[in-house]
């Protein structure tokens, strides 16, 4: 099926312009009908009360049995007649002498008028025509009065012939200062444009021209670094974590590979126990390695999770109960009553990292402590232990994947330097924090959860 394209300009330049040309044309047109309007009135009114003052004194005359033979005509009126009922002119103005009458229309008796455009007279023109009827000593007569309506004829021309020249001018003039405008305007827009054109997966330190004015396309650009920094971080994370997988996925395949062979080279029963014990370890290894990574993927694509209201002491403390054949017993300090919304699983999944991670590194001593802080409305989870403590130049390194900073013992232990990292996700992913901070006894790994709104 062939989609029919609307006549419609393709840039938004085009568009900026031909939508302000198309206003200012209906509002020059509009504007225009009303101007030439009110003066085709004015205009008009100005001959309709000259004629009418000329007739209101001709008629007195006429009421007062003083009408002369030749009427004089004041200012503004072209020609005046006086016509009796049976259509005999009685008296007329220089211009008419000699002349029928201009009319048969008749008002009614009173003083009454009547007014119309009559015919041309003298120099072609038309005339505003008044009549009025009058008593008089001889009986009723009707008095015509008349002006030119040249003067507003000729307005009514100069009008149209100044706006016909005019309206053009004034609409190709705003079409071009719209036109021109706007591509000031969108000048850095197209930079804009050109410069993210140009990025790629190997040129992502590059940015986009800011402009120095303070307006919606400066805030774009800047809205649009922000974005090339996130995603230039995203990639050098995420290059930085398949060459880590890659590597921590390569020891525990080697020392597999390594130990398949040599069982294949010595084919003594007596060492295969020994021999699968060891393939069994590096294969669980590589197992729960898996299972951290694909949680860490599910972590930075957000996928959306179920989340229930959730009570932090009956999950501490069912946690700590499941874990069997610990170091060293952990010490709990559990306030009820505080409920988070969250996933069960991830949230299980961060207390098991925070005390797995406080299990290697713990002498002797292991304490979890749940309280709130009602002014922050937040459940604090505190995990600490008695060991080495951790320094403070490190306190932000210990969260990022595939550290260790006693690398050879987190090896032995089974560790690959992501535990943290997934606690710290999981925190982030509930809208909490988990940071290292001061204790008591040295410093200890700190989780905070928002409340639920429902909770206490």
């Amino acid at each position: 099926m062939r989609l029919v394209r609307h006549p419609w300009p393709g840039s938004v330049r085009a568009r900026a312009t031909l939508g302000a040309t198309a206003v200012v044309a209906l509002a020059l047109t509009a504007a225009s009908v009303a101007l030439f309007a009110m003066l085709h009135a004015d205009l008009q009114r100005n001959a309709n009360d000259a004629a009418t003052a000329q007739a209101d004194t001709v008629g007195q005359l006429a009421a007062e049995g003083k009408l002369p033979d030749l009427l004089p005509l004041t200012h503004g009126a072209d020609f005046i007649q006086v016509v009796d009922s049976s259509g005999r002119v009685v008296a007329a103005s220089q211009n008419l002498v000699g002349r029928p009458a201009v009319a048969h229309l008749r008002p009614h008796e009173g003083r009454l008028r009547a007014t119309w455009s009559g015919e041309p007279f003298g120099e072609g023109h038309r005339q505003r025509i008044v009549a009025v009827t009058a008593q008089t000593p001889g009986g009723a007569v009707t008095v015509y009065a008349g002006t030119s309506l040249r003067d507003a004829d000729a307005a009514d021309e100069i009008t149209k012939v100044a706006l016909g020249i005019g309206t053009p001018l004034l609409l190709a003039t705003v079409a071009l200062v719209t036109w021109w405008v706007t591509g000031r305007a969108l000048r850095p827009v197209e930079a804009i444009r050109s410069e993210v054109a140009e990025i790629t997966g190997r040129a992502l330190h590059r940015r986009v021209p800011v402009p120095a004015a303070q307006d919606e396309v400066a805030r774009l650009a800047r809205t649009m670094n922000a974005t090339l920094d996130r995603l230039e971080d995203a990639v050098v994370r995420q290059r930085r974590f398949i060459a880590d997988a890659s590597h921590e996925l390569r020891s525990p395949i080697t020392v597999l590979r390594t130990q398949l062979e040599v069982a294949l080279a010595h084919p003594d029963p007596a060492l295969w126990p020994d021999l699968v014990r060891d393939a069994l370890e590096d294969t669980v290894r590589l197992q729960d390695l898996a299972s951290d990574l694909l949680l860490l993927a599910r972590l930075d694509a957000a996928e959306p999770v179920s989340r229930i209201p959730l009570d932090m002491a009956e999950l501490c403390r069912t946690t700590v109960a499941a874990r069997h054949g610990d170091r060293l017993p952990i010490d709990t300090r559990l306030q009820p009553g505080l409920t988070v919304e969250g996933n069960r699983g991830w949230l299980v999944r961060l207390l098991t990292n925070l005390l797995d991670n406080a299990q290697r590194h713990a002498d002797r001593r292991i304490e979890l402590v749940l309280h709130t802080d009602q002014d922050a409305r937040l459940a604090v989870l505190e995990v600490t232990d008695d060991g080495p403590g951790i320094p403070d130049a490190d306190r932000e390194r210990i969260f990022e994947r595939f550290t260790r900073l006693d690398d050879a013992r987190s090896r032995d232990l089974g560790g690959a330097g992501l535990g943290l990292a997934i606690a710290r996700d999981i925190a982030h992913q509930h809208h909490g924090t988990l940071h290292v901070e001061p204790h008591r006894n040295g410093a200890g790994i700190v989780a905070r959860l928002p409340l639920s709104p429902s909770g206490p």
